[in-house]
Formats: structure tokens, sequence, C-alpha cells
């Protein structure tokens, strides 16, 4: 099986290029919509209600970047890989530990995965500014809501 199309719009090398800059992008998304769920599934404490609703909010959307992501990478011609065993393998972010998390507690960690995931983000779509624009596009647009996000997220934060 190949994760290369043979009618791509591209050359090779830009579709190689956007597919490595879109692989790790999709596994860091992925990743955080676990992260999420999982922080979803055990936070606790006083804003229980908001911060549960909103950490599913955020997992939907981070879902929605993952097939735009993915949809822009077919389009040219690549399949990405969002298996369990690509996402141990090329995301770098700490896992979360098991057990309950406090809801503020919660919120900081989400902070920091995602501020690092948008500034990735940024640099690789700053890479594929020269070989494709839509591609570059596709990833301006995950980037925006990733700090928009953040943004969101932050505001939450108890001084």
């Amino acid at each position: 099986m190949s994760s290369r199309a043979p009618n791509s719009p591209l050359p090779d090398e830009a579709c190689e290029e956007i597919g490595k800059q879109f692989q790790l992008t999709l596994v860091e998304l992925i990743a955080l919509s676990l992260a999420g769920k999982q922080l979803q599934w055990t936070c606790y404490g006083r804003d229980l209600v908001s911060v549960h609703g909103y950490l599913g909010r955020l997992v939907d959307e981070w879902r929605a970047l993952q097939d735009v992501v993915a949809g822009r990478a077919a389009a040219i011609g690549m399949a990405l890989d969002g298996s369990a065993a690509a996402v141990i393998e090329l995301d770098d972010h700490r896992p979360l530990e098991p057990g309950f998390t406090e809801a503020g507690a919660a919120i900081e960690r989400l902070c920091l995965q995602v501020w690092d995931v948008a500034l990735r983000v940024r640099q690789r779509a700053d890479r594929l500014a020269a070989l494709d624009a839509v591609s570059h596009h596709a990833l301006l647009g995950v980037q925006g809501t990733l700090e928009d996000q953040l943004w969101m997220l932050r505001g939450q934060l108890v001084d």
C-alpha cells in the first residue's frame, strides 16, 4: 500500500514535504483530542460543569481540524496515518498521568499542549508557504483555530 497517489497535482518533492508536515500536525491534533477527552472524563472541581462541556467542544473542534488536514493531504495525493501506532511514534508530548485532575489543572495542562502545537503548526505553515498556497492556507486555518482556543483556555485560568 502506497502513501502517495500517482496523479497528484503537485511535484513529488512538494507533496512529500507537505505530507510530512501534515502527518506531524495530524498526530498532534489526534493527541490533543485524546488528551481533551481523557481530561473531560476525569476532571473534577467547582468548575466541572463548564469545563466538562468546554472540553467536549474543543475535542469536536480538534477532530474537525484533523479532517481538514487529512482531507487536504488526500487532495494532493498523500495518505496520512492516523493510527494509534503513528500517534505513539510521532507525538512527543508528555502523556497524561492516570487518575483524576482538578479542572483548573486540566485547563493549564491543555494550555501548554495547545500552545506548543499552535507554535509548531505556525512553523510548518511557514515551511509550506513556498510549496503550495492551498496547503499553506489549510495550516494557517488550523493555526488560527488553535490560537483562538488558547485565548479562551487562558481566559479560564485563575490568577
